[in-house]
């Protein structure tokens, strides 16, 4: 799709759509700018533990943007700094896994604008495989996977994520 085809299918959209789409790409935005809003090396090593707000003493004296999106990660994710990246000396709010699956949300979205897509349940449940066994094998086996694979996998799931959102507000826009 061109980008004046993305855009005449954009004017289309509805509220619903707009909406949807406006989060999640903001979001996905946020996330992946976080560590540039910092002064660099401000964060350190954020590593911890899910449902825990374990990084309060550095998290309090960030700027009130960076303070809810690292909040957000810190009670959210495990934040563990061999399975996050980092930029601009700053580790990110939430681990690749993570990072992948909100990207592959916003992505799967705006891949999904114009087009008639219809998901299949084996068509969902096959794009979560990856995800599952990479994750399941890594927790019960000395397996350890790479970034890379974490953020392929997230991104996989979030895609088709990302595509069932928007059939959900398609749906709403209907009713």
């Amino acid at each position: 799709m061109s980008s004046w085809e993305f855009k005449k299918n954009l004017s289309k959209i509805g509220k619903w759509n707009k909406l949807f789409l406006s989060i999640t790409c903001f979001w996905a935005l946020l996330i992946l700018t976080s560590p540039l809003l910092l002064d660099e090396g401000e964060t350190g090593d954020l590593s911890g533990s899910v449902g825990i707000y374990d990084n309060k003493e550095v998290i309090q004296d960030m700027n009130p943007i960076n303070k809810m999106v690292y909040y957000l990660g810190d009670l959210n994710c495990h934040q563990l700094s061999d399975r996050s990246y980092e930029y601009n000396e700053n580790q990110m709010p939430f681990c690749t896994r993570d990072v992948g699956i909100f990207v592959g949300l916003a992505l799967g979205f705006i891949f999904a604008i114009g087009r008639k897509i219809e998901l299949t349940l084996p068509l969902v449940i096959l794009s979560l495989v990856p995800i599952g066994l990479d994750g399941t094998i890594q927790l019960f086996t000395d397996y350890e996977s790479t970034n890379i694979k974490r953020i392929v996998t997230g991104m996989i799931a979030g895609f088709v994520t990302g595509i069932a959102l928007k059939i959900i507000a398609d749906s709403l826009e209907r009713n």
